[in-house]
């Protein structure tokens, strides 16, 4: 059984902050600590704190920069739908997936790993807004097939109203880094 942590826990928002926020908490940890207790065992308090700014300085070191993100946005908005598409099927096979096309409006892969499948709809990669419309489309069709996840890749913007329909059905929203990662175009800065 794999444990996942709470989104709101104090270590979870530490691992997404900078790593030197996450560095600055031991820092005052071990000097109030200190105050209460002998400081030989002030060492000790804060050293799961010392873990998790290690942990988020090397998530951050091994980050593409957003230079990189914006270059890889752009070159996918120049791509023809062949090429876009070809590179997406290639990026989830590459991740260990199992990719059939679909020629379906709502969606335009099926892809699988282990138990889990997805659908995955990427057709309007380059709409410079997304609404809502499309989600729905795409949650149509995965109650259609009786499909896990679904999957919206797109490289503009998406509407608030978009983004809270996603976040009811559990859909994700794959931009920015995530595109970057599999269209395989994640070298580091």
């Amino acid at each position: 059984m794999k444990l996942k942590m709470s989104p709101n826990s104090l270590f979870a928002i530490l691992l997404r902050s900078p790593w030197w926020i996450s560095l600055l908490v031991p820092g005052g940890l071990f000097a109030l600590a200190r105050l209460f207790i002998p400081t030989a065992y002030a060492i000790f308090m804060p050293l799961p704190f010392l873990v998790i700014a290690a942990m988020a300085g090397w998530r951050q070191l091994r980050a593409p920069s957003q230079s990189r993100i914006a270059q890889t946005v752009e070159s996918a908005r120049a791509m023809t739908w062949e090429t876009f598409s070809s590179a997406v099927a290639e990026g989830y096979r590459r991740d260990g997936y199992t990719v059939t096309r679909l020629t379906g409006a709502a969606a335009d892969f099926l892809v699988e790993r282990a138990s889990r499948t997805a659908l995955v709809s990427c057709r309007r990669w380059k709409a410079a807004r997304t609404g809502q419309e499309p989600l729905e489309a795409l949650q149509a069709a995965r109650e259609a097939r009786d499909v896990h996840d679904g999957v919206y890749l797109t490289t503009g913007e998406i509407t608030d109203q978009a983004r809270a329909y996603a976040a009811r059905h559990q859909i994700r929203l794959a931009q920015g880094p995530e595109l970057l990662g599999l269209l395989g175009a994640a070298p580091r800065r």
